[in-house]
């Protein structure tokens, strides 16, 4: 059976991936506070979720007709790795920014130029990185049709990041259903799930309030 949002909000529950704490907020990179963290990594762990999800992305991707699977630096890396073996398809990978030395590259692997490329994330957030990601690929000459994650918060400005940039993103989980399932196990209460609402409407007020950046 195909892997639904809901088998997938199991599976970052089970493997410890994603971590709701709106009492007790997390601090970003960027200096947000924000109530959930997600660390896909940590489903590379899981070799029966990992095989689900890989199969999950390689139906999504195969629907664009790729030649080059890309993956991003470097939570990206392995599931683009997995989706192009399985797939016989070459992969390479997107540095944030160039290298400062050397060929100076940020496109590893096979030079893009022609080829129609599929970008696999591990998570979307405000959709900056990827599109970062995305702007190198297209540098190198390669069309890129859609980018691929296994999660995303939904949030607002990812969305309209990605129109901005014409690039359809689709995504295998779904926060709403995350949520939901976290209040079935009792991970969240109804307190909880008004503040990852209120989270999600306006991230930086949300962490303001709550002494982050």
């Amino acid at each position: 059976m195909p892997l639904s949002p809901r088998d997938l909000a199991a599976c970052l529950l089970d493997a410890g991936a994603v971590r709701l704490q709106p009492l007790d907020p997390f601090t970003w990179a960027s200096g947000l506070k924000a109530p959930i963290y997600c660390d896909n990594r940590q489903l590379l762990g899981f070799p029966e979720a990992r095989g689900l999800i890989v199969e999950a992305l390689v139906a999504r991707t195969a629907s664009f007709a790729p030649t080059l699977i890309a993956g991003a630096a470097t939570a990206g890396v392995p599931w683009a790795a997995m989706v192009a073996d399985r797939m016989g398809l070459p992969m390479a990978y997107v540095r944030p920014t160039p290298k400062n030395h050397g060929m100076g590259r940020q496109v590893e692997g096979p030079l893009a130029k022609g080829h129609r490329a599929v970008l696999i994330e591990d998570l979307i957030s405000t959709g900056m990185s990827s599109l970062k990601c995305a702007d190198a690929l297209r540098a190198e000459g390669a069309e890129l049709p859609a980018v691929l994650a296994l999660f995303s918060y939904g949030l607002p400005q990812a969305e309209k990041a990605f129109t901005a940039a014409r690039i359809a993103f689709e995504v295998l989980g779904s926060f709403q259903v995350l949520a939901e399932e976290a209040e079935r196990r009792g991970i969240l209460d109804a307190a909880g799930l008004t503040a990852l609402k209120d989270w999600r409407t306006d991230t930086v007020a949300w962490s303001r309030a709550r002494g982050g950046a």
